[in-house]
């Protein structure tokens, strides 16, 4: 997900703004029946826009939203799709995250959540593979590798750092020793790319290549953990879903220390868990630490003085239909955190909280 998608949708405001999202399929003949879902999505914007704005002014949107699903490709679907209409606005994001639901928005503004959702989540990191026959270093993003790293070092070949003398070849500490000269060799070269990366990197090797690895590198934080590597199967989509499987893993206790954050900020007095107070002060730039239960929207109508007053009708004119959505881009838009959680543990904060920069 590009920050730059969600600047341009963030910017436009005061048109009619069309959002549609929906859980897709992968493989095929799931995929088939996404296209019948998204149909009928568009078929209930349409009645929303004409019911909201009438055909005469909600023409080009109508148009867009009765062509698109057919010029939709959905054997590229991820598992959900987001598109954003607007009279001179089309974009259509696939997600490797599910959508909440499906779900139609229509307002002056695109509701931007499912994207920050997917930004906040989104893992771009370094595969390192470390196997028989060589070694090789991949570029990924989430699930997926982006492509193979190739310089004047990667891909290695096999180790040649072996000794000749047989009796050598039969000394273990000899064997560790050439081991760990040539992991040395790669540790060097991922630091060459880390220096103009700063990415980090999962390992998908044995456990004690790996645990040398760490031993001799220049910087072991970098290396984030190993997945077991398996001899028989070191296809690239064999290894990014190993390696996807330990990124989500620390991407859960980057949560929970997140909600140990927010607890400890409580006794200072800068934790806030009342909405108005949280759209005022998200508003303001302040907001350091959003978190957001996953299951929670909250449709409001904005009155004068940036007032905000819940409503349980989001379909009626002139709703925001979803606040949690504005206050996650001004948060993350001014560099501040975003996580959204099923945790219990956020039920004794409320179902959205935010720290305060001060």
């Amino acid at each position: 997900m590009k920050r730059e998608i969600i600047e341009k949708l963030a910017a436009e405001t005061g048109n009619i703004c069309v959002t549609i999202s929906l859980n897709t399929h992968r493989t095929k003949p799931d995929y088939l029946k996404d296209r019948i879902v998204l149909k009928n999505l568009c078929r209930e914007a349409e009645k929303r826009v004409i019911d909201e704005f009438g055909k005469r002014k909600g023409a080009s949107v109508l148009r867009k939203l009765d062509a698109i699903p057919e010029e939709i490709d959905y054997s590229l679907s991820l598992d959900s799709l987001h598109l954003f209409l607007s009279g001179r606005t089309t974009e259509i994001v696939r997600s490797s995250w599910p959508a909440h639901s499906d779900r139609v928005m229509v307002s002056d503004h695109f509701a931007l959540r499912p994207l920050i959702y997917a930004l906040a989540r989104n893992e771009e990191y370094m595969i390192l593979l470390l196997s028989q026959s060589g070694v090789q270093l991949y570029n990924a993003i989430n699930d997926k590798i982006t492509g193979e790293i190739q310089n004047e070092q990667f891909p290695f070949g096999e180790n040649v750092h072996y000794h000749t003398d047989r009796k050598k070849l039969s000394d273990p500490e000899a064997v560790d020793n050439m081991v760990r000269e040539f992991l040395n060799k790669v540790d060097k070269a991922v630091m060459k790319v880390w220096k103009m990366t700063g990415l980090d990197c999962v390992v998908i090797s044995t456990e004690d290549n790996y645990s040398r690895l760490v031993q001799v590198a220049d910087r072991p934080e970098i290396y984030t953990g190993f997945a077991r590597i398996n001899y028989n199967n070191v296809g690239l989509h064999h290894i990014a879903s190993q390696a996807w499987n330990l990124v989500i893993g620390q991407h859960s206790l980057r949560t929970s220390d997140a909600l140990k954050e927010m607890r400890e900020a409580v006794p200072a007095g800068r934790v806030i868990t009342d909405l108005q107070e949280i759209y005022t002060t998200a508003k303001a730039g302040k907001g350091e630490l959003l978190i957001t239960h996953y299951d929670y929207f909250q449709p409001v109508a904005v009155k004068a003085y940036d007032r905000i007053e819940p409503v349980k009708d989001e379909s009626q004119p002139g709703i925001i239909e979803d606040i949690t959505s504005l206050v996650a881009w001004e948060v993350f838009s001014r560099k501040g955190r975003v996580f959204f959680t099923s945790s219990r543990e956020l039920k004794g904060l409320g179902d959205i909280s935010l720290k305060a920069r001060y």
